[in-house]
């Protein structure tokens, strides 16, 4: 299944005269954030009455089926119809009990239908707390991103994206967490609001990127005192030790020049007429099994011009395969769907994740993440920064 996100907005929806309640978003961030939940009738007593109430309900429902089955032996004992000779009565009385068999079944049903409708509503919105919609626009770049999960009617995965504006450029972040499906979410909820804090906090993209590594490994420890209380940390042979992350950071300046610090990722795509793989030199080892280095070498590694495309992906996309076990032909896929007009960040995510599902037969079995970027900016600045140094470049046609 598809979860194509891009340019998603949530509208207030409060009616003339009367004042909105709290939206489901609202609630679960309140409960995130580490409220009681009593504000919004979350308290004891709401949750003692619900649970009352949903006790009453089953028992209705027995009680209905028990009266159905009374109804089914009192009509063989005393109705008159039941013996009367003919296909007609016969007719009639079964008739009759499939359809108060039919009405009393689609009500058993319609309760917990509505229940599970209800939890997935509810999944849905703390999925897209944790891994909010890109915007369609941020400082004079298109944006769009995609994720295919592995795990069954799960939107988030072990994939993680971020793209923010700040005051050292647009910073960007990708990232896969060993695992796939619902395993690793905690881990992603560890690193995006790291994230989300240092990529203002911190000048350098290094900074940043010790600071992903500080709240991976403090998440690790939590991690093994929950899993472990009675050792306080996780044993020799505990999978915890063998957690990790690859992480690419990217910092997108005015001038379209993109610098970038990779633990372990694959390096983005560039699109223009092809697509052409990013040439940023050797990635350090991924966040987790070895501390950085001293050194946290921050790499140039392409000047996006106008109408430029940039697609940073995971690993579960070049790794897809079919059932002939051929991988998943990325590039070719990712400049066939830069040369389909018109070619818009969105369209080039929703292009490649069709053919990779096609490709796949339907079915991933890695977590896959897009996200893709085009530069919609005029003017790029020179290396001199000033008005008069500005050079122009019309924005292709094509677009």
């Amino acid at each position: 299944m598809i979860r194509h996100r891009t340019g998603l907005r949530y509208g207030s929806g409060e009616a003339p005269g009367r004042r909105a309640g709290p939206s489901l978003r609202q609630r679960l961030v309140h409960r995130c954030a580490g409220g009681s939940g009593r504000r919004y009738g979350e308290g004891f007593g709401h949750r003692a009455a619900r649970r009352v109430l949903a006790w009453a309900r089953s028992a209705c429902l027995a009680a209905l089926l028990v009266l159905w089955v009374a109804v089914v032996v009192l009509w063989e004992l005393v109705c008159p119809l039941s013996d009367s000779p003919g296909v007609l009565p016969g007719l009639l009385t079964c008739c009759g009990f499939l359809l108060a068999g039919a009405v009393l079944m689609l009500r058993v049903r319609i309760g917990p239908l509505r229940d599970l409708r209800r939890a997935k509503e509810v999944a849905r919105a703390a999925q897209e707390v944790l891994l909010r919609p890109l915007p369609a626009r941020l400082d004079g770049l298109a944006l769009a991103a995609g994720q295919l999960s592995a795990g069954e009617g799960a939107v988030v995965g072990g994939d993680l994206y971020e793209v923010m504006s700040t005051v050292h450029g647009v910073r960007v972040v990708i990232g896969d967490v060993r695992g796939h499906g619902l395993t690793p979410i905690g881990t992603v909820a560890a690193l995006l609001g790291s994230f989300r804090e240092a990529a203002h906090d911190e000048a350098e993209l290094a900074g940043v990127m010790r600071r992903l590594e500080r709240a991976l490994q403090r998440h690790l420890r939590e991690r093994a005192r929950d899993e472990h209380p009675a050792t306080e940390g996780a044993p020799a042979d505990s999978p915890l030790l063998e957690e990790f992350v690859t992480v690419l950071l990217l910092e997108i300046h005015e001038n379209g020049e993109v610098r970038a610090l990779n633990c372990g990722h694959p390096w983005p795509y560039r699109l223009r007429r092809t697509a052409e793989p990013v040439a940023g030199g050797d990635p350090l080892p991924p966040l987790g099994p070895f501390p950085l280095p001293a050194d946290l070498p921050v790499q140039h590694c392409v000047t996006l011009l106008p109408g430029d495309f940039l697609v940073l992906h995971t690993d579960g996309a070049e790794d897809a395969r079919d059932a002939n076990g051929a991988f998943f032909p990325l590039r070719e896929a990712l400049a066939g769907a830069a040369a389909v007009l018109p070619a818009s960040p969105g369209a080039v995510v929703e292009r490649v994740q069709r053919a990779l599902l096609r490709h796949t037969g339907g079915l991933v079995s890695d977590d896959v993440a897009l996200v893709v970027l085009r530069n919609d900016r005029l003017r790029v600045p020179t290396q001199g920064g000033g008005p008069s140094a500005r050079q122009q470049h019309p924005e292709p046609s094509r677009h």
